[in-house]
């Protein structure tokens, strides 16, 4: 079954309906706008660890990233030592590259740093889209870009602040999924209700 097929089921093309676990994400929580901080952190975390992979086999594994990351609590996983980074790289529940698991602990402690700074995570992320939610209107999925303007530059400031596997394609698809930008189509039934939940 092509894409073009899973489209005119009424769901985005990527949602394929071979994976439950996919549907339910597209259905459930693509799109909705996020606004909680450590949220945030977490999914920008995890896309760092998409990073060469497919999206899939990070979702397929995010209950054991959350085990093994402590819920995602940034005071935590700041403190994360020699021996947190060794159980991590034998965890195979996650994506065991040393490279993203330094990555995800050395963010948690730049998302602290920002924070006594009395710099929000939340209020940074979404300075980039003024706010509120883009609303794009695609009408198929060909036309849903890899990356965007506002994604270049909040990769480049998330870079300065000492975050990694944050380039702009990863950054866009973060937006994307916390609901920065409505990448729906317009054929998917979400499009409209995601529409409306950016205007609430």
């Amino acid at each position: 079954m092509g894409l073009a097929v899973y489209e005119s089921q009424g769901r985005c093309a990527w949602a394929n309906p071979k994976e439950p676990l996919y549907v339910a994400y597209h259905d459930e929580e693509w799109g909705v706008p996020e606004y909680d901080p450590r949220a945030l952190w977490e999914k920008l975390v995890l896309d760092g660890f998409q990073a060469g992979l497919s999206w899939i086999t990070i979702l397929k594994k995010r209950e054991a990233f959350r085990t093994a990351f402590a819920g995602f609590d940034p005071e935590t996983v700041a403190r994360f030592g020699a021996m947190d980074r060794s159980r991590l790289l034998a965890d195979a529940g996650i994506v065991r590259s040393a490279a993203k698991i330094d990555a995800a602990i050395a963010g948690a402690r730049v998302f602290l740093d920002m924070r006594e700074r009395g710099e929000d995570f939340s209020e940074f992320l979404w300075a980039f889209t003024d706010g509120k939610p883009v609303a794009n209107a695609w009408s198929a999925i060909a036309e849903v870009p890899a990356q965007s303007p506002a994604a270049v530059e909040m990769a480049k400031a998330l870079k300065a602040r000492g975050f990694k596997f944050c380039g702009p394609v990863i950054v866009y698809a973060f937006m994307q999924a916390v609901g920065m930008v409505n990448d729906h189509v317009t054929s998917c039934f979400r499009h409209q209700a995601v529409a409306e939940l950016a205007r609430s």
